[in-house]
Formats: structure tokens, C-alpha cells, sequence
């Protein structure tokens, strides 16, 4: 039987930094004295942003450079491959955030072989899964390695699905693709066609594949594979997956129907005005990874939206879209499939669709099969009822969501979020994207909005489609649910998230301090939409009427999400409200939610308050990073503090 020979050291991430530091001086822990561990240890600090321009052997070197503990980043370049650590041990809701496949690919090149938690985020784990790099939950295997006890490759799969144990038996999802996947075919309806469905369930079953290894996609937490409507990808990911998948097959590569694969440009465009990437040198870098995408999107005749620049509009930086948002206003429709290498993938789901991030290798074996893998997931209910009170929007209610303690506690993770109740209705679907974008901090699968007469309006509206909703598309009564969380959006009212987790949520109405801010950024999938555009032009136009202007010391910057949305803003006369106040405009790109521009904080001392989906140490700079809702950030950019625009308006009656 085949085993993993963990003949290394075992790296405890630890909430002291003294304790890492000690690890990586040579000194070596146990768990009664390592203390307190780290919970939710993000992608974001496993691997930031400032390394995500390499994607070969060079990633061994950056492992945890990003990690916080205390206020320090304890672990340096090289430690990790120095220290001849094997295992990582954390705690709970480990590799939370990004779908970037940098973190466990740099965790696997510098000798990590197995990372133990108490729990795992979804996209982490089957990228984990994808390159070969074991995951368990079972701390009783940490004595068994510290005596130097080979550990039997059954035992590390045995309590997970059928098709993750066979990735991992051949050593990654590529090796298992080239093995198995000569013949793949559509799954046979399910034979229980009476039973309840969600709106979920009834999508994934009609997108089912059947291979060797793959159960019934009815079933949740089966392995299973899906026929993708759309598959997309951005430049962090196409020169990774490129060279995975000229080294696996060659060139040229069979694409499997390559119109419904779509490319984007988005994250990078402003590295030219980003602070980090110049200090670090990486814009050779940036250079690199655009024409490794841009060489890719030419040799197979994809269809690519990427800078303004290279388009003729004349404008000299900035992209045409976030890849996301792009798919949600010009693509995605309802009862389709979607994945994307972006963990806010979900973003779609609001027009009735199943769209989920994916990472590069998962991608890259779409790409020449046609298959994307997941386990199918069980459903959350989320219920929103009763009237959403003015000046709340559905951020609030997500950051409401957020700060619940069954969430926090990881109820929510590898779920599908089913968003419902009369609440529903109040929101457009440019708000309603904002509930499933945001699935990706909730630690779910996708999130869904079951099509109704808005997602008709809007289809009709922003594509001059006339769509009908077909009978199926819908829950059944009856359906099951993993749990049914219900909120009175009565009683929400402004949100934040302080620093350090989007789900340290707290009112507005409860702050008793008011921190002075530097920064205010409103921008970003999640708040770079129209309505989005209608908020900030309500405070600011109001802001304008009475001579008011940024408050001194502080910059407020307006990125818009796509060009869609920037030519709305122009035809509205949305700028001249904007320039009036002092903000500042910035052509559309993911930009300072990917520390990649203006609007990222560039010291420690600094405090920005976003409109963003996430908030992890260094996300967006190294300083301190409030959420809070489009209204409430430039309300609080005319304050110069944290305020809502209510109690702006009571300051200035």
C-alpha cells in the first residue's frame, strides 16, 4: 500500500508570532506547546498579491510570506523550504478567500506535503487536492509523524469522496484527467425524478458528466463533474495553466469548444500606479503574465476582453471589464452553469444560474475536456424578509449576514447560498449580485437567486433579450436544506466589517468610536455596478448641492467595475457630482481590492474604509480596511470619519 513518507518538520501556525519565529529559528513544537493556533488563515496570506506574478518553482520560496500574527509577518523568503518543514498544522477555516492555486502550489514546491486543520475552505482544498498536496483533519497524526511513522495514503482519503481520492492516488487532477477521462459522457437523468429539487440541484443534475470515478450528481458530497456553459479565465491564471498544460499534452492543445471560453484582462491594469508593484519591481512581471495570456488567447482564437488600450477607445489604462461582472451584465443567463478562476465567480448567480470559482488546474483540464470538477453541495437557505429600510443596501445585508455566529462558525462552507424571501424583491439584480458575489466570504459553493420578472427586466434592459423563465427554474416545495437561516431586514440597518475579516461585522448605530479615515475606495465587483454608481451619485450629488468637498487629508476614489458601467455614469451625468466633491475617477479594474492601484493603502498606520468584498491583513495595503456599504463610504469620505449618509444629512439639515 502506498504511503506518505513525512520525514521533515512540522510548521504549527500559531497566533504568537514568537512561537513561529522559534519554529523557524529550529526549535520544534508540539500541540499542547504550541498554543492558540491561527483560524482563518487566508490565500491572501499564504500567498499575496506581491507574489501572485510567478507561477513556477519560484513560488517554493513565498509560503506564509503574508501570514499575521500579532502585528508581525513572522515567516520570511526561503524559511520554509530552510526549515525543512513537511507539514503545516492551523486552525480552523484555513485557505479562506481567494481561488488562487499560488497558495498550495507554493506550499507543495517548498515541501509542504500534507496541511493539517480543523476545517477547510472549499476552493483551498480541491486545489490542494488538484496538485497533489494531502489535507486532513486528524490532529492525532501529528504524534504518529513526530515518531517518524509513515502514514498510508488509504487512510488520508478514506473520509473523503470517491473521485478527490482518486486525484489523489494519481497524484493531481492532471495525471487523473490523462488517466481517466478518454471518455467522458453525460450522466443519465436521475431515476428519481419526483423527488423535491432546489433550483440548484435541478441545474447541476442537467450539466452531470459520468466518468470512471464520479457519483451521482444528485447526491451531495459526491465528486462529480459538469459541462460548463462558460469557462473564464484572467491573466494571474493563463500563464499557469498554459504551462501545466503544454507539459502535460503538447501543442497545439485540443481545446474542447473553444467559443464558450472567455479570457479577461482585469486584475493588473493599473500595476503601473500601484505602489507595491513598483517598490517591488514586479512590473516586468505583470509584463510577463499579460503576454503569456495574450499569447495564449492568439494561438487558440479566444475570444478575450482585455485593456482599454489595446481596444482603440483611445484611453491609456484601465480594462474593459472585471471578469465577473462582465459575465453577470453581457453572459451569464439563467439555468446555466459557469466556472471561472476567480472565487467571486458566484457573482452570476444572481440571474438564476450555478457559477463557482474554480483554480488554474481545475480550469486547465476544463479547457481540453470540457469538464469542470466539484462536489456537489448541499443547499443554505437564506431567507431575507420584510422591508429593507432606506439608506440600506444589500452589502448591509450581506455584512449582516456575515457576522452571524453559524456563519462565522462555517456553516456556510462549500454550501450553495438559495437567497429568498420577500426581501428579495426589493433588490435589483445588480444588488442581488452583490449577495452572491459575496458567497465567496460566506465560505460557500455558489450562491443562486431564482429568476423572477427583475432578471427578465434586467436581460431585457442591459442585452435586449427577450427571455422567458421556464417552469423548472425554481425550488420545489419540499426541497432539502442543509439549514434555513432567516433575517428581519427590519432590523438591519448600516453595516461595517472591521479590520481583519469580513465577518467582523458590527452597526454602524453601535460604533461608539468613529475612526478617522486616509482612504475611501468604492470600486470592485461588489460595488462597481450601476446601482452601485446610483449610491455613491446620491450622497455626492447631495454632498455638491451644498458646497461640500472631501474632507482634507482624505482621498476618495470611484473605480468603475466594467465600461458598461463608466458610460452609464458618463450618459446619466453622473462626473460632474463627482468631480465636484474631489474624487478622483479611475477607468475600470479590479484595481485596489487586488492591492493593484489606487486606493490601496501604502503604510500601516493608514486606515481605508471600502466598499470591497474582503478585508484580510494586506489585501489592500498594509493598513487597516473598514467595509461598509457604497453610501456609507462616501458619506464618510465628506465626514472624515466612519459616518452614514443619515447622519451626514442630520449635520447638514
Amino acid at each position: 500500500m502506498a504511503s506518505l513518507n513525512l520525514t521533515g518538520r512540522v510548521l504549527f501556525l500559531c497566533t504568537d508570532p514568537h512561537l513561529i519565529e522559534r519554529q523557524l529559528a529550529g526549535d520544534d513544537l508540539t500541540p499542547s506547546t504550541a498554543g492558540p493556533l491561527r483560524d482563518d488563515v487566508s490565500t491572501d496570506e499564504i500567498t499575496p498579491m506581491s507574489v501572485l506574478t510567478r507561477f513556477d518553482e519560484r513560488l517554493g520560496r513565498v509560503p506564509y510570506v503574508g501570514l499575521r500574527a500579532g502585528e508581525r509577518n513572522p515567516v520570511g523568503l526561503d524559511a520554509v523550504r530552510a526549515g525543512n518543514f513537511c507539514v503545516t498544522v492551523a486552525g480552523n477555516r484555513y485557505g479562506k478567500g481567494s481561488s488562487r492555486e499560488h497558495s498550495p502550489v507554493a506550499e507543495y514546491r517548498a515541501g509542504v506535503r500534507l496541511v493539517i486543520a480543523k476545517g477547510f475552505e472549499r476552493i483551498y482544498r480541491q486545489n490542494a487536492d488538484n496538485v497533489g498536496l494531502f489535507t486532513s483533519t486528524d490532529f492525532g497524526l501529528i504524534e504518529r509523524i513526530h515518531r517518524g511513522e509513515a502514514i498510508d495514503i488509504e487512510e488520508l482519503v478514506a473520509s473523503r469522496d470517491t473521485l478527490a481520492a482518486s486525484i489523489l492516488r494519481s497524484g493531481g487532477l492532471l495525471r487523473y484527467g490523462a488517466a481517466h477521462m478518454r471518455d467522458v459522457q453525460t450522466a443519465a437523468p436521475s431515476a428519481d425524478d419526483e423527488k423535491p429539487r432546489t433550483l440548484a440541484q435541478k441545474i447541476i443534475e442537467r450539466h452531470a458528466l459520468r466518468t470512471a470515478s464520479t457519483g451521482d450528481a444528485s447526491t451531495p458530497g459526491q465528486g462529480a463533474f459538469v459541462r460548463a456553459d462558460w469557462r473564464f479565465i484572467h491573466e494571474y491564471y493563463t500563464g499557469m495553466a498554459t504551462h501545466m498544460l503544454h507539459a502535460a499534452f503538447g501543442k497545439p492543445l485540443p481545446l474542447y469548444d473553444p467559443q464558450t471560453i472567455l479570457t479577461f484582462e482585469d486584475h493588473l491594469s493599473y500595476s503601473h500606479r500601484s505602489e507595491l508593484h513598483i517598490r517591488n519591481g514586479l512590473l516586468p512581471d505583470v509584463r510577463e503574465l499579460s503576454a503569456a495570456h495574450r499569447a495564449f488567447v492568439k494561438e487558440y482564437g479566444l475570444t478575450d476582453h482585455g485593456y482599454l488600450s489595446e481596444n482603440g477607445s483611445g484611453i491609456d489604462e484601465g480594462s474593459e471589464g472585471i471578469s465577473h461582472a462582465m459575465m453577470a451584465e453581457r453572459y451569464a443567463l439563467p439555468g446555466q452553469l459557469i466556472a471561472g478562476t476567480d472565487s467571486h465567480t458566484p457573482h452570476s448567480g444572481a440571474l438564476g444560474c450555478v457559477a463557482f470559482g474554480v483554480g488554474t488546474t481545475d480550469m486547465a483540464n476544463a479547457f481540453v475536456t470540457g469538464a469542470v470538477r466539484m462536489t456537489v453541495p448541499l443547499a443554505l437557505r437564506i431567507e431575507f424578509n420584510g422591508a429593507i429600510a432606506r439608506g440600506v443596501t444589500a452589502k448591509d445585508l450581506v455584512l449582516r449576514l456575515l457576522a452571524e455566529p453559524r456563519i462565522r462558525a462555517g456553516a456556510g462552507v462549500g454550501k450553495i447560498f438559495e437567497f429568498a424571501g420577500s426581501a428579495i424583491a426589493q433588490l435589483s439584480t445588480d444588488e442581488r449580485t452583490t449577495l452572491t458575489n459575496m458567497t465567496a466570504e460566506l465560505g460557500g459553493f455558489a450562491g443562486i437567486v431564482a429568476p423572477d420578472e427583475e432578471t427578465v427586466r434586467f436581460l431585457k434592459e442591459r442585452r435586449g433579450i427577450e427571455f422567458t423563465i421556464e417552469p423548472w427554474m425554481h425550488s420545489d416545495p419540499g426541497a432539502q436544506y442543509a439549514d434555513v437561516i432567516a433575517l428581519d431586514c427590519t432590523q438591519v440597518s448600516p453595516m461595517l466589517a472591521a479590520p481583519g475579516d469580513p465577518g467582523n461585522g458590527i452597526a454602524l448605530r453601535d460604533m461608539t468610536e468613529r475612526p478617522h479615515i486616509d482612504i475611501a475606495y468604492g470600486g470592485s465587483c461588489t460595488a462597481g455596478k450601476r446601482d452601485d454608481f446610483d449610491h455613491y451619485h446620491e450622497v455626492l450629488a447631495w454632498a455638491a448641492a451644498r458646497g461640500l468637498r472631501i474632507s482634507d487629508g482624505i482621498k476618495l476614489y470611484l473605480q468603475f467595475g466594467t465600461s458598461d458601467v463608466r458610460d452609464y455614469c458618463i450618459g446619466r451625468g453622473y462626473l460632474d457630482a463627482f468631480e465636484r466633491v474631489g474624487a478622483i475617477l479611475l477607468q475600470p479594474s479590479c484595481g485596489a481590492c487586488a492591492n493593484c492601484g489606487p486606493g490601496s493603502s501604502t503604510e500601516q498606520g493608514q486606515v481605508t474604509i471600502s466598499a470591497i468584498n474582503r478585508n484580510f491583513p494586506g489585501r489592500s495595503g498594509p493598513g487597516k480596511v473598514w467595509l461598509a456599504s457604497p453610501p456609507t463610504v462616501v458619506a464618510s469620505a465628506l465626514a472624515g470619519h466612519i459616518a452614514s449618509f443619515e447622519e451626514l444629512m442630520a449635520r447638514y439639515p
